[in-house]
C-alpha cells in the first residue's frame, strides 16, 4: 500500500495511544520524526498529513474542516457552506480524557448529521465525519480510522522469539524515513525480514541481507507469504557497495549467529559507510563504538520486550 504525504496547509487532529509502561519513549520518537513535535497529551494537532495507518501508535485522526469555540457555531458554519456528502456518517470522536457526557455527545452527532446535506448511510458509509472537543475548542472534519491492516504480518510463517515486535518494526521504519516514503532503505541484518516486511507494506523502496543461510531463507518464505517479491539478499553486510539514504540495524546479540564485541564493532563501523541516518538496536550501552565510528547520537530510547530491554539510538553519518 501506499502511504501519500502531503502538507496542504491543512490542519489535522492525530488521537494517540500506547502503553506508559513499555511504549511511551518509542511512540514519543516516532512523534518526533513524523511531526517535529512531542505530544504533550495522547492527542497532537500539526499541519503534516500522515496516514493513521502508517503508525501503530495513531489511533484517528481529524482531517479539519472548523474549529470553533461552540457546536452552535460549527453546526451554523456547516448550514452556510452547504456541506454535503452522499454516505456519510457523523461520529463523536472520544478523548481519552475531558471528554464530554455521553447526551451531549449524541446530541453534537445528532445536530451535526441533521444539518449536512446528501444521504447518510449508518451501516455502510463512505465517508466517516468527526466531531469532538479538544481544550474548549469543538472540532469538525473528516474522520479516518488506522485500518490496523498492519496486524496481517504478526501470522508470518517463520518467526523468532527475540525477532524485533511488528510494532517496533513498522515504528522502527518510521523513524527511519520520516515522512520521505522515497527513501532508499536497508536492513543489512534482517533476521526473518520483520522490518523489510513493514518498509514494504508502506510502498518503501528496501532491501535486506542476511548473512545466516537458513534464516534469510525463511525471511524470504515470509515474503512469499505475503505476496511481496524478494528483496532478500544472503549475505555479509560488509560486502554491500551500495549506499542507502537510510539503515535499519538489529544488531546481532550472539543467539542464532555467533558474534563477538569486535564484529558487532565491525558492523557499526560498516553501517556508517552504508546510510547517512542510521537507526541502531542494541541490548547494551554501546555508545563509545558508535562515536569512535564517526556517528553523532541524535536521539534515543529504549522499548522492552519480556526480559529483554532494546536500546533504539538515531546516529547521523
Amino acid at each position: 500500500m501506499k502511504y501519500e504525504v502531503k502538507n496542504l496547509n491543512k490542519e489535522y487532529l492525530y488521537l494517540i495511544n500506547y502503553n506508559p509502561k513499555f511504549e511511551e519513549e518509542l511512540c514519543m520518537m516516532e512523534m518526533k520524526c513524523l511531526f517535529n513535535k512531542i505530544p504533550e497529551n495522547k492527542y497532537l494537532f500539526s499541519d503534516i498529513y500522515v496516514n493513521p495507518s502508517r503508525s501503530t501508535f495513531i489511533k484517528e485522526m481529524i482531517s479539519i474542516i472548523y474549529k470553533e469555540d461552540s457546536l452552535e457555531k460549527i453546526v451554523k458554519k456547516i448550514t452556510q457552506d452547504n456541506l454535503s456528502y452522499d454516505d456519510f456518517k457523523v461520529c463523536y470522536v472520544k478523548l481519552e480524557h475531558g471528554n464530554i457526557p455521553y447526551e451531549d455527545r449524541l446530541k453534537s452527532v445528532y445536530e451535526i448529521g441533521y444539518v449536512v446535506t446528501g444521504f447518510p448511510d449508518i451501516h455502510n458509509p463512505k465517508v466517516l465525519l468527526g466531531i469532538t472537543k479538544v481544550d474548549d475548542k469543538w472540532i469538525f472534519g473528516e474522520y479516518i480510522k488506522n485500518d490496523f491492516q498492519w496486524h496481517i504480518h504478526d501470522r508470518k510463517p517463520c518467526s523468532y522469539s527475540n525477532s524485533l515486535s511488528l510494532k517496533v518494526a513498522r515504528t522502527l521504519v518510521n523513524i527511519a524515513v520520516k515522512n520521505d516514503l522515497s527513501l532508499k532503505l536497508i536492513d543489512p541484518c534482517c533476521g526473518v525480514g520483520t522490518v523489510v516486511i513493514e518498509a514494504l507494506s508502506m510502498g518503501i523502496d528496501v532491501v535486506g541481507y542476511e548473512l545466516n543461510n537458513s534464516i534469510a531463507e525463511n525471511a524470504q518464505r515470509n515474503l512469499e507469504f505475503f505476496g511481496y517479491d524478494n528483496v532478500i539478499t544472503s549475505g555479509n553486510m560488509h560486502d554491500i557497495k551500495e549506499k542507502y539514504d537510510a539503515a535499519i540495524l538489529d544488531l546481532p546479540y550472539g543467539l542464532f549467529t555467533p558474534t563477538t564485541r569486535e564484529a558487532q564493532v565491525a558492523l557499526i563501523n560498516t553501517a556508517h559507510r552504508l546510510a547517512d541516518r542510521v537507526i541502531l538496536v542494541t541490548f547494551e550501552d554501546l555508545d563509545k563504538y558508535i562515536i569512535d565510528a564517526g556517528f553523532t547520537i541524535v536521539d534515543e530510547c529504549s522499548v522492552s520486550k519480556g526480559n529483554f530491554v532494546r536500546y533504539i539510538k538515531v546516529l547521523k553519518a
